[in-house]
């Protein structure tokens, strides 16, 4: 860090400005400690509400609630049917959650490149490895993004593939109008803290298929029903209850369902405020020539999760990690989203190998996220662009 000194002077701010934080305000703590001064604190009534409000903003005909995006994935994989012996195409630019859906159902990630330019999952990368054991297609909507819904569903339905829409970084999103969570086969969600939305933690299924649903929600707790309909030894005894398949306690508490359901209101001016910070970062660094930013599709309303710079290096003395460094020193702290699943150590032991996927490998390389929340004001973004365009100047060839 001492070739920084050459900056000169103070650095931009005075305090570290992050890449995500959440935005919880005093109705939202309110209804939470409603929910826990209430008689049921776990899985009750304002989960249903959560699922009823999540049905309303994304037009799908059924929600499940669960513990976290990743149990989301989870479940979702299981009851896609995913096993033994299948392969399930996955972008390769991604949180390795996407990834190990997969392999917690014993089937085998095979992955996708992406778009050099959409950083989204390129489906003719997808129908180039499609073989006669693919399942099914773990498509991600990277920074908040749609994914390419026409050109996967034409590759499922020719192929009898199903579709999983990892829309994590994409609640409020719209493809064609449509809200994301109404298109693909089933679609799961994260309410992380950084999301834009939050319960702590939290996620969700959507799906329009009756038989999925009922699956999902059995598979959420336990693989118990109380559904005679799904018994084994069906009795309309008010006490029973039959554990019909093995399943997971992934259930979400009501006090989490409370938070998430204040913060769901609020979905429209969380969405305008990211959509505002993005249209000024890239009224900032759409002609630098030493940086390109996402292009996105037209099909696409995004609701940004993430705002992503990429360094070209052939304009640039630096790497991505003296970038990066410079702007921690101008306490501006970026973030890289995200490696290549396959180049996790884990994922190295299982037999994959770097060169699979160019166009993942070169983004990861030239890579980082600025920060991007509801809270950001336009005073934080300035300072952003000034460290940006402070660390640009330092580093021009």
């Amino acid at each position: 860090m001492e070739e920084l000194a050459v900056f000169g002077g103070d650095p931009v701010r005075k305090t570290p400005i992050h890449y995500g934080r959440q935005c919880i305000e005093e109705d939202d703590i309110a209804a939470v400690v409603e929910a826990l001064r209430s008689d049921l604190i776990t899985c009750g009534p304002r989960n249903e509400e959560l699922e009823e409000k999540l049905c309303e903003i994304t037009g799908a005909r059924y929600a499940v609630a669960v513990a976290n995006g990743t149990a989301a994935l989870h479940l979702a994989a299981m009851a896609a049917g995913f096993g033994e012996g299948d392969e399930v195409i996955v972008s390769a630019i991604t949180f390795a959650a996407s990834a190990n859906c997969v392999l917690y159902c014993g089937a085998r990630p095979v992955f996708a490149d992406i778009r050099p330019d959409t950083w989204n999952i390129d489906p003719e990368s997808v129908e180039r490895l499609i073989t006669s054991r693919t399942r099914g297609i773990v498509a991600v909507d990277f920074t908040g993004q749609a994914v390419e819904h026409d050109a996967l569903r034409r590759i499922c339905e020719k192929n009898g593939l199903i579709l999983i829409e990892d829309a994590a970084h994409a609640i409020g999103t719209k493809y064609k109008g449509q809200p994301v969570g109404s298109i693909a086969d089933m679609t799961c969600f994260s309410f992380h803290p950084v999301k834009t939305v939050t319960g702590g933690e939290g996620g969700a299924i959507t799906t329009d298929d009756e038989q999925l649903y009922h699956r999902l929600m059995r598979l959420r707790t336990h693989g118990i029903t109380r559904s005679q309909e799904e018994m084994v030894h069906p009795t309309d005894a008010k006490w029973y209850n039959e554990q019909v398949e093995l399943g997971f306690n992934y259930r979400m508490t009501d006090f989490q369902a409370a938070l998430l359901l204040s913060q769901l209101n609020k979905l429209p001016k969380f969405a305008e405020r990211r959509k505002e910070l993005v249209r000024k970062y890239d009224q900032a660094f759409r002609d630098m020539p030493e940086i390109s930013i996402q292009r996105e599709i037209p099909e696409s309303d995004t609701v940004r999760h993430l705002y992503v710079l990429r360094l070209k290096p052939d304009r640039l003395t630096c790497d991505r990690r003296q970038f990066f460094d410079a702007l921690y020193a101008e306490n501006v702290c970026a973030q890289v989203h995200y490696l290549p699943v396959y180049w996790h150590s884990y994922y190295e032991k299982l037999g994959y190998v770097k060169g699979l996927c160019p166009n993942a490998e070169s983004y990861y390389e030239e890579v980082m996220s600025l920060p991007l929340y509801y809270q950001l004001t336009d005073a934080d973004a300035e300072d952003v662009i000034r460290a940006v365009n402070k660390v640009v100047e330092y580093y021009r060839k």
